[in-house]
């Protein structure tokens, strides 16, 4: 082979070199265009579930928060009920009204309670209207 030769084969070498390198240099710049793409995308993730979590903690806070007052409301309610319960025991016109009451809930009528009870009739009639079944 003659040098012009050894030199045109070097020429297309080095220009075929060149046209690699410069392809290789655009497919690295894809790439890391990409990279940060999805580096930003990681953090918008990441953001995300940080505050997630955080509404989260916030959520179960309150949730134990009101746990707690339901707590205290059905102890102070048991014990206006034991209270009322106790009044109601110790009070003989309470039993009576109480046990008309029940007899309402039971369907017992006017003449039933005034009868069972010894309630006036007005009365009778007044715990049908408010404790009757409708």
């Amino acid at each position: 082979m003659t040098s012009d030769g050894i030199l045109i084969a070097a020429l297309v070498y080095v220009l075929v070199s060149l046209g690699f390198l410069l392809y290789q240099q655009k497919q690295t710049k894809k790439l890391a265009a990409k990279v940060e793409a999805l580096t930003l995308l990681i953090k918008e993730s990441d953001r995300q579930r940080e505050t997630v979590k955080r509404e989260l903690q916030e959520l179960r806070s309150g949730t134990i928060g009101v746990g707690k007052r339901m707590l205290e409301l059905e102890k102070r309610t048991s014990k206006h009920d034991a209270k009322f319960d106790e009044a109601s025991q110790q009070d003989p016109q309470a039993k009576l009204y109480s046990r008309a009451m029940k007899m309402v809930d039971l369907g017992a009528g006017v003449e039933e309670l005034i009868q069972e009870c010894e309630i006036p009739k007005a009365e009778a009639e007044l715990l049908i209207r408010l404790h009757g079944k409708g």
